[in-house]
């Protein structure tokens, strides 16, 4: 009996050693409302179910533990070990890293999920050398048009304080003539209430999360691009895991993949239906606008593309057959 007791106690004891084996820190820097930071929650979940608590990971919504732009750097020097970033924030570091934010290049979820297949193995090198894993990727909705007015053509922008968050929204910005002003996500709404900006490209998820029709009137659809989230973990923490565990981790990050597309799809329709019951003018923009924003999306691309050089132009190439 008292060997079966220690062997019992030796049991639980082992078993509490392994789900306290390894905790985890994930900032994200968008609400807990939004789909992005609920996919992460389970994923989260996932890893703690499969692995029977040998690594559990806590979730972080809202830029609580670190703010969007700090999350990258957060993760490559082990201040965390996983975290989920606007890759194209960083496009001054590598070019790759910016092309979901190519205008017009990708416009749908489609598309988006071609030029995302045909880019991993270039941004996972990338990532590597930055001591970083990407794990998966999700798209946002397609991008459009906030603004307190109504416009129909590039020269209704002259002048408009225009929120970036990244620096392809900073060049569109410059290319339109409008002012813009670097704010993170959870700024969004005093960043309106205030005046700081007065217009934004983004989804609908995101107006819709942050109420933006307290502020701003119009949400005019171009479907410029689908900028994706790309959860990442540190390689050095990767690398202290045992394969088991890391299985795991893969597998909960491809259903995690799969089912943050699935939300995103989901979340466009209703948000949009948000806007527009909340008070907002919804609808597409202008012919005379989308022709005048195209034009403006070849000049960004082959930006881009110069700076991308060769490896960039390799990966265009590949998204371009598969799509043909």
């Amino acid at each position: 009996m008292k060997t079966m007791l220690g062997m019992a106690a030796a049991m639980t004891l082992s078993a509490g050693a392994a789900i306290a084996a390894e905790e985890w820190d994930m900032p994200m820097a968008y609400s807990d409302s939004n789909f992005h930071t609920q996919n992460g929650k389970i994923f989260a979940n996932c890893v703690r179910t499969g692995t029977g608590g040998e690594l559990d990971i806590t979730v972080h919504g809202g830029g609580s533990l670190f703010k969007g732009g700090e999350i990258k750097r957060a993760i490559q020097t082990g201040q965390v070990q996983i975290g989920e970033r606007l890759l194209s924030a960083h496009q001054n570091e590598e070019p790759i890293f910016g092309i979901d934010s190519i205008p017009f290049l990708a416009s749908s979820f489609d598309a988006s999920e071609t030029l995302f297949a045909a880019t991993r193995e270039t941004l996972e090198e990338t990532l590597e050398e930055q001591n970083l894993k990407l794990l998966y990727s999700v798209p946002w909705p397609p991008q459009g048009f906030y603004f307190k007015k109504e416009v129909n053509n590039v020269a209704d922008m002259e002048g408009i304080k225009f929120r970036s968050y990244n620096s392809a929204t900073a060049r569109l910005a410059e290319l339109t003539g409008m002012v813009p002003v670097q704010i993170e996500a959870a700024e969004i709404s005093q960043a309106f209430a205030t005046g700081v900006a007065e217009s934004m490209i983004s989804s609908g998820a995101t107006g819709y999360d942050r109420k933006v029709w307290e502020s701003l009137t119009h949400f005019y659809e171009v479907d410029g691009w689908l900028p994706r989230n790309s959860v990442m973990v540190n390689m050095d923490s990767w690398d202290d895991l045992d394969e088991g565990v890391q299985n795991v981790v893969m597998g909960c990050a491809e259903l995690a993949a799969y089912s943050g597309l699935w939300r995103s799809k989901q979340y466009t329709d209703f948000t949009m239906k948000g806007l527009a019951s909340n008070g907002m003018t919804v609808g597409p923009a202008s012919e005379e606008l989308v022709d005048e924003l195209k034009v403006i999306g070849e000049t960004m691309t082959t930006e881009w593309l110069n700076a991308a050089g060769e490896s960039g132009e390799a990966v265009v190439k590949a998204y371009k057959e598969a799509t043909k």
